[in-house]
């Protein structure tokens, strides 16, 4: 809401109850939460394109940058609003400025992230001297013995990682009344549009970062609304790949059927730059073999500001359970989506989206148990843990920081199930594959020649409530999760200030085409607004 509509209405408000226009200003501006303090920042809301043009133009060095984003984390994470979405700061960052500057010097510049400082999530390993954590007390203190394979890549394309993202502990998968944004060894991640308000789980850091421009651009990790939530309610652009389009060696998981890391940035521009640079086929993640000869190094050149014209659009309207404040924003996407050129499909809806729920639960728990414990056997000595019993056990011991607010029942469910040759896992994951593929998206696309499926990601967000754990708006993203297949989240307004995103739902591989009608979408509505960092919302008398 804007600062003039609020104190108009609750003038309005306070003068039917009998007060004077005079006295009704005074309280409304008395009680008008007001912008944490945040000094000035000369690199606020820029591109990744213009930061490469700054740097060929002389006007900065990537040892410049980077100092000037390690001081923006302290201005803004650190202090002032303490957004705290920083977990740890790359104690090598200027280090690696310099010697990206030297490379370029020397006449060497690896591609459009050369020298771009990029922020990572807290669950992707990286083999320096940050820690690899996952939020948890019980891997604090120790390093990953090599990068996963995400990092490789972005260290050959000459991006510097200046630090990593607190997340929801164990990527928000350890207890069942948990709160997105909270880990043990980071404590609460805020919003910093409203600061009292959840930055969504569980790459909550990675959003709340990339919107604070804490860096360049940020990645997260998502196996069901982990990219796109925290994206759509901290007003970022969020990219779920395809599995396998990203590899997941070296990053802590859940799921090996539905986890990926995804791009989380201000522009669907800067989005495709950062997809494009990770790509390629890894020996360590099976799942990467699919993508040969599906991917591109340069998603780009799919964009188009008039790309929506002639598109065949599904719109999702059950299963959605968003509110009639939520709906408005929605119709409005979908008005900018006809008048940019599109054919809407309305309505095209997932007719099992309601019986992939429990089976999707349960084939996370069964894959987590096995990929956690495959994961901890890579950490060796530095590590003790290499059970889910040994995770329960510790967090037992150290009840009084790890579980000051909500348990660990999925760690229990999960030590708990047999391995992933039983046939129960099997039928599940089978169940989940052909209720999300062949009888959802795949059907849906199909049968109504559609480009892509939208739906309002999720939301606005929720007050943080240690006390009662997250109340999730709403939100489209378990098809395309369930399923493996792509996700595009792009700003698409407000609700009270508080962002709102639409997401471009697509096929296996489809990321080009899904960018495209993204991004016409993006210059179409231009709905990216940068946070104020606001105490709270703003209330009436």
């Amino acid at each position: 809401m804007k600062r003039r509509d609020f104190l108009r209405s609750t003038v309005a408000t306070s003068v039917a109850a009998g007060l004077t226009p005079a006295v009704a200003t005074k309280r409304a501006i008395a009680n008008a939460p007001q912008p944490a303090p945040v000094p000035p920042f000369e690199l606020e809301e820029i591109t990744v394109s213009a930061l490469q043009d700054g740097i060929r133009s002389g006007r900065w060095t990537a040892r410049g940058i980077v100092e000037q984003y390690l001081q923006r984390i302290q201005d803004v994470d650190k202090s002032g609003p303490s957004v705290n979405s920083v977990i740890e700061v790359n104690p090598q960052a200027l280090e690696l400025a310099d010697r990206a500057d030297a490379e370029r010097k020397s006449g060497q510049v690896r591609g459009p992230l050369h020298g771009i400082p990029v922020i990572i999530k807290d669950n992707i390993d990286t083999g320096d001297r940050m820690q690899t954590t996952a939020g948890s007390l019980a891997l604090a203190g120790s390093s990953a013995p090599r990068d996963a394979f995400i990092v490789e890549r972005l260290r050959a394309a000459g991006a510097i990682v200046i630090a990593k993202a607190n997340l929801s502990e164990w990527a928000n998968f350890r207890s069942t009344n948990s709160t997105s944004g909270w880990s043990g060894r980071g404590g609460q991640t805020r919003n910093p549009y409203m600061l009292d308000r959840n930055p969504c789980g569980s790459s909550s850091g990675s959003g709340a970062a990339g919107s604070a421009n804490l860096a360049a651009v940020a990645i997260g990790t998502e196996t069901d609304g982990s990219v796109v939530c925290p994206s759509s309610i901290n007003g970022l652009v969020g990219i779920k790949p395809t599995v396998g389009l990203w590899s997941r060696a070296g990053i802590i998981p859940i799921s090996s059927t539905q986890d990926t890391a995804g791009p989380m940035c201000r522009t669907v521009t800067d989005a495709a730059i950062l997809l494009g640079s990770l790509t390629g086929v890894d020996p360590r993640d099976a799942s990467t073999r699919a993508s040969a000869g599906k991917t591109t190094k340069d998603y780009t050149s799919f964009l188009d500001a008039g790309g929506l014209k002639g598109a065949r659009i599904g719109v999702m309207r059950k299963g959605l359970s968003i509110s009639s404040k939520t709906e408005k924003v929605y119709e409005s996407a979908l008005d900018a989506l006809k008048s940019a050129g599109a054919t809407l499909v309305d309505p095209a809806n997932f007719t099992t989206l309601e019986q992939i729920g429990p089976a999707e639960f349960d084939v996370m728990v069964y894959e987590f148990k096995a990929g956690l414990e495959a994961y901890l056997a890579t950490r060796g000595s530095a590590v003790p843990h290499r059970t889910m019993k040994d995770l329960i056990a510790f967090n037992e011991a150290n009840r009084d920081r790890e579980m000051p607010y909500f348990g660990q029942e999925i760690l229990i469910k999960a030590a708990a199930v047999g391995p992933l040759t039983e046939p129960k896992y099997r039928t599940l994951l089978a169940t989940c594959r052909r209720l999300s593929r062949a009888q959802g998206i795949d059907l849906l696309l199909t049968r109504h020649r559609l480009d892509a499926i939208v739906g309002i990601t999720v939301g606005p967000a929720w007050p943080i409530d240690l006390v009662n754990g997250d109340r999730f708006t709403g939100g489209s993203s378990t098809m395309s999760a369930v399923a493996g297949y792509p996700s595009v989240t792009v700003p698409a307004g407000d609700v009270h200030g508080l962002p709102v995103g639409l997401s471009f739902m697509g096929g296996p591989w489809q990321e080009g085409k899904l960018l495209r009608l993204a991004y016409a979408f993006e210059q179409t509505t231009k709905a990216r607004k940068a946070p104020r960092f606001l105490t709270s919302m703003p209330m009436s008398m």
